[in-house]
């Protein structure tokens, strides 16, 4: 009787990890601590119609500004490789998000190495998941944010969900203050099992959307 109790806890925790895996945004307890402050952040929707929270500056004026300083996207906190994801799947997949999201930058305004008097810093990072998530036995947490939901223990399917997380801002070269704060969360292919492998293939669509958003951004809609 006992066993068949813990059983049905152990399920009903498991459904619960599950469901916070697929909201659409990122929740609380999976920022990274790369921004400074979160409580500000907003649910929004992107210029494509993609869920994210964000923030920005009331007296943001894009106008203001004439260049854009671009720091690498980064890791945060560094991964450590392992079997489910390598290392030179993690390069690739940043380096393809340096890639996309300096030459979508480029189209708002020219980059500039050294910040002038009205130029914007831009600061980003594919994130990690809270440690907090790592004690459930129904999901694999990998770094990066890159969750693989153990969906045949819960559902009884092997399917295995993949996401990508991203937080990035833009900071007033002048100020150092930030003017506009972005969190993302986004879903990429479905592997097969929990022996599949992720690569950039497998998140790809979650950064070319970030890319598409970018592009599209209108700084005069801030809510």
């Amino acid at each position: 009787m006992r066993s068949k109790t813990l059983l049905k806890v152990a399920a009903l925790a498991g459904m619960l990890a599950l469901a916070g895996c697929a909201s659409k945004v990122a929740q609380p307890d999976q920022y990274s601590g790369f921004l400074k402050n979160y409580s500000d952040l907003k649910p929004g929707t992107s210029a494509s119609g993609k869920p994210m929270l964000r923030w920005i500056d009331p007296n943001y004026n894009h106008s203001n500004y004439d260049s854009i300083v671009f720091n690498p996207v980064i890791y945060y906190p560094v991964p450590k490789p392992n079997s489910q994801v390598g290392q030179k799947a993690l390069d690739d997949i940043r380096n393809y998000t340096n890639q996309q999201l300096k030459a979508a930058l480029a189209q708002k305004l020219p980059l500039v190495d050294k910040p002038g008097p009205h130029s914007l810093i831009f600061h980003g990072a594919i994130t990690a998941v809270n440690s907090s998530s790592e004690g459930l036995q129904f999901y694999e947490v990998i770094p990066v944010a890159m969750i693989v939901a153990g969906t045949q223990m819960a559902t009884g399917h092997r399917t295995m969900n993949t996401n990508l997380f991203f937080e990035g801002e833009m900071v007033d070269a002048s100020t150092g203050k930030p003017v506009i704060k972005v969190v993302r969360k986004g879903a990429g292919k479905d592997l097969n099992n929990a022996s599949s492998t992720i690569s950039v293939d497998t998140i790809k669509q979650v950064i070319d959307d970030m890319v598409i958003d970018t592009v599209k951004f209108d700084p005069s809609k801030k809510d």
